[in-house]
């Protein structure tokens, strides 16, 4: 389908067409009507299907139709303050040529930008996406001009009652007016989610894209190491594969600053990125990356998903993650845009049990390389043993 089949506002096209968009992806096909009906909407969508435009491109449309412009119009609330900054970058791109405000609410920032952000909100910018506990900040001081709302938006609504945003969630909604259009994007649809929908949605329009499986063109490969093994493993693996974009994932920060740390000593151009940063610092990683001023970058989960990098060629799982759903996000940073990519998982004696079951969800054992002989011997990967030898030898967990 193609987007001028959609009846879009011309402005608004010729943002679509300087973007070079054309056809629509499955989520848009089937969301932009829906949501240029006025429909509550529930939609279950992976990054990187295209979902963001899926709602942004009917909103704005909406939006420059609308006579009664002097309050805040859409509220975009997300997860990560990285995800709130995609968001508006792609807003700005759609609505370049289209007289639609917007902006990116988020914490971390200094005192000037709180005073920004208070301004837009108090006059009444068109699209606000904020991260939850900033904007409870602003709304806490009833400058906030939300009573001519019309849109409401919770996108990655798992990964926000993941992180503990549920009550921060139905605090927000408490301030906003009870007749406006509602939708809801999530990547899985647990039990939690739906009792959400229930609260918030009014006899939504429900959207399934097929249960998310990595790429074909993703080549994925496992190890089976000892944690002393890792670090060495990863250094002989970056100088074998050459890459020029590498994005690295740990799952705790203590693990990403000492590789980081590691492969500084190597003269490689790595960051890390993880929440400790401020956000001037990790915006400035970010460019870096994006721009190839490092050609490697470690990072906790906060990139998993909602980043859009293009051109990554590897990635790293240097930790095994917590469940099937975050192994997809991790490596559905590479091979995107038709490229080829390369997916490496390092696991651990003790997230063998926790890797069998991504190959569950996977429905496909990954493929196990050999440890190179000068590393020494590796464990064999053998996920339903219990691993009595952890306690009788008084091996301690790494944090």
């Amino acid at each position: 389908m193609n987007f001028n089949d959609f009846g879009l506002h011309p402005d608004l096209m010729n943002g679509v067409e300087a973007l070079g968009f054309e056809n629509a992806t499955p989520i848009q096909v089937q969301a932009i009507p829906v949501i240029l009906k006025g429909s509550d909407m529930i939609a279950s969508a992976q990054t990187g299907t295209g979902k963001t435009a899926a709602f942004l491109l009917p909103i704005i449309n909406q939006i420059l139709s609308s006579s009664d412009r002097d309050s805040i119009q859409a509220l975009i609330i997300v997860p990560t303050r990285e995800l709130a900054i995609q968001i508006d970058q792609q807003m700005e791109g759609l609505s370049y040529f289209c007289q639609v405000s917007s902006l990116a609410v988020y914490g971390g920032n200094d005192g000037g930008s709180f005073t920004q952000e208070k301004n837009a909100l108090s006059q009444g910018a068109d699209m606000i996406i904020c991260t939850p506990g900033r904007m409870i900040s602003h709304l806490a001081q009833n400058y906030v001009k939300t009573s001519k709302l019309k849109f409401l938006v919770l996108d990655e609504a798992d990964r926000m009652l993941d992180m503990g945003f549920h009550e921060d969630i139905l605090k927000i909604i408490s301030y906003l007016p009870e007749k406006r259009q509602n939708l809801m994007f999530s990547a899985t649809m647990p039990d939690q989610i739906r009792v959400l929908a229930r609260k918030v949605l009014n006899n939504p329009f429900e959207i399934n894209i097929a249960a998310s499986k990595p790429a074909e063109k993703i080549l994925q490969i496992a190890y089976v190491v000892y944690d002393n093994q890792k670090i060495p493993l990863v250094l002989y693996l970056l100088g074998n594969q050459k890459a020029k974009s590498v994005l690295i994932f740990c799952s705790t920060k203590s693990s990403a600053k000492a590789l980081s740390r590691e492969l500084k000593l190597s003269n490689l151009a790595v960051e890390d990125i993880h929440s400790d940063l401020d956000q001037v610092n990790r915006e400035k990683v970010l460019m870096d990356f994006k721009n190839k001023k490092l050609n490697i970058l470690v990072a906790t989960d906060i990139l998993s998903r909602g980043i859009d990098i293009e051109d990554i060629e590897l990635i790293v799982n240097f930790d095994v993650p917590q469940d099937g759903e975050d192994y997809i996000h991790r490596i559905g940073r590479t091979a995107r845009a038709d490229a080829d990519g390369v997916a490496i998982t390092l696991i651990s004696e003790r997230d063998q049990g926790k890797f069998a079951v991504i190959e569950k969800l996977l429905e496909k054992e990954v493929y196990k390389g050999k440890v190179p002989i000068q590393f020494g011997d590796a464990p064999t990967y053998n996920p339903n043993s219990k691993r009595k030898t952890f306690k009788k030898f008084g091996r301690k967990k790494n944090k």
